[in-house]
């Protein structure tokens, strides 16, 4: 790529709509409640606006989405052929189908509180839909109408050759994955997970690739790390408690990408002619110079304002329609798992001895909450909460935002993105992670007390 000269509007094109991202997706800003994002404000905006109709919005969206499902599963694969958004989006496989008609089973009973009180009690279903689903509906409002801020105007290309010499040989990812985990760590893991999907679906990253970032930097955000250390009354200890959570996840980031499921995920694009990111500087180039001149060679692709609110308005139904059915399904029957059987207390049995080995107190107690996690990362703080020793309380929580993959969330949101993992997939990550960072965890824990 040769150096070429720019137009003040050139490069106007790229930076303009890039700094809009970065103060809407990555900026912190203080508010009462800590640090978070601008997208994240909007969205309690909108969720303080809509408080008392939200339920009731995810609720016909959930339904609707499995009507048209339905329809076009009836149809076949030639419906909505002037609409191939709309084909990809309601013709699925007959599995997942079926998961939307259960989801919107699932959100009829829980909004209309018909059937058992294990589907629509305030530790389950309302759980989702009065209060999980609130949320995503507005984060997924804001973050996939903007998104596009981020991902069409150059930053990525920008980021991705700056950044490509650091992830590379740690996490063996481009540079641009930077920008998602960035977006996770400051906003939400829900934004690097849709951000994560919508970059795989345009041949930027490979299987493998979204696989990995997907399941190991779509981290849990400040915001919600307080709250959990919060709900196990350590508040005083955050400091070192993000930095316990960060370390730990390093480790983890650095380890599971090199061993299976992960590793043996193909390095091949969702499409023929995808061709993923050309990361070699020329001669003529140095690192910047060229990040800079692709930044603005794909700004250039941008031709209206139209085509902008398009490609946001399919990402947020997108979102609405191909994920919430997801978390509604899935995430409930693990939540009715947990709440009402002691399967998951069976499940920990095993880790008493480790945790007796790792001189961790009332180790059988803690035992009960390592694997419940995957159901919702707040269930093991809501658990651990009325554990004396504040070590152990502590270890659980630092233990159960590394674990990451929780099917009320993000196990959920991944499970219905492109993202190519697997139900199996997830299972065995949230293990593995879970042996990794436990070790890390408990050392360190034992430092501080």
């Amino acid at each position: 790529m040769k150096k070429r000269n720019y137009s003040f509007w050139e490069h106007l094109k790229f930076i303009l709509p890039s700094l809009i991202g970065i103060l809407f997706f990555i900026t912190p800003v203080q508010t009462d409640e800590g640090f978070t994002i601008p997208i994240a404000i909007l969205a309690n905006w909108v969720q303080e606006i809509l408080a008392n109709h939200l339920s009731l919005i995810m609720m016909i969206i959930i339904t609707v989405t499995a009507i048209f499902t339905v329809f076009a599963r009836i149809s076949g694969p030639n419906v909505f052929t002037r609409a191939p958004f709309f084909r990809n989006l309601f013709y699925t496989s007959m599995f997942w189908t079926l998961t939307r008609v259960l989801a919107a089973i699932f959100a009829i009973m829980v909004y209309f509180q018909i059937g058992p009180e294990a589907v629509h009690g305030a530790d389950t279903g309302q759980l989702l839909l009065d209060d999980l689903l609130h949320v995503l509906f507005a984060v997924f409002l804001f973050a996939g109408l903007l998104l596009p801020l981020l991902m069409n105007f150059g930053l990525m290309e920008l980021f991705g050759t700056l950044m490509t010499k650091v992830m590379r040989p740690l996490f063996k990812l481009p540079g641009r994955s930077s920008i998602d985990s960035l977006a996770s760590w400051i906003g939400d893991g829900t934004i690097g997970v849709l951000l994560t999907s919508k970059q795989y679906e345009e041949g930027y990253y490979t299987k493998r690739e979204a696989a990995v970032i997907g399941t190991t930097f779509s981290v849990v955000s400040i915001t919600f790390t307080l709250v959990v250390i919060s709900e196990v009354e350590l508040e005083y200890m955050f400091l070192p408690f993000y930095a316990t959570v960060l370390i730990a996840g390093l480790v983890a980031a650095l380890i599971m990408p090199r061993i299976p499921p992960l590793s043996r995920k193909s390095d091949t694009y969702v499409n023929e002619s995808a061709t993923g990111i050309e990361e070699e500087v020329p001669a003529e180039h140095n690192t910047f110079t060229f990040g800079y001149q692709k930044a603005i060679e794909r700004s250039k692709k941008e031709t209206s304002i139209t085509k902008f609110f398009k490609d946001g308005g399919q990402n947020v139904l997108d979102m609405w329609m191909g994920v919430a059915p997801v978390v509604m399904a899935f995430g409930l029957i693990a939540l009715i798992i947990a709440e009402n059987t002691p399967v998951f207390a069976w499940l920990g049995m095993p880790f008493i001895p480790i945790l007796e080995l790792l001189q961790v107190p009332f180790a059988e107690e803690a035992s009960q909450t390592i694997l419940i996690g995957f159901a919702d990362m707040f269930l093991p703080a809501i658990i651990g909460a009325s554990i004396e020793a504040e070590i152990t309380r502590f270890i659980i929580a630092a233990l159960s935002v590394t674990q990451l993959i929780y099917m009320s969330e993000v196990g959920g949101l991944l499970l219905g993105s492109k993202v190519p993992v697997s139900f199996k997939d997830l299972i065995v990550i949230f293990l593995l992670r879970t042996i990794i960072t436990l070790p890390v965890i408990v050392g360190i824990a034992h430092l501080l007390f």
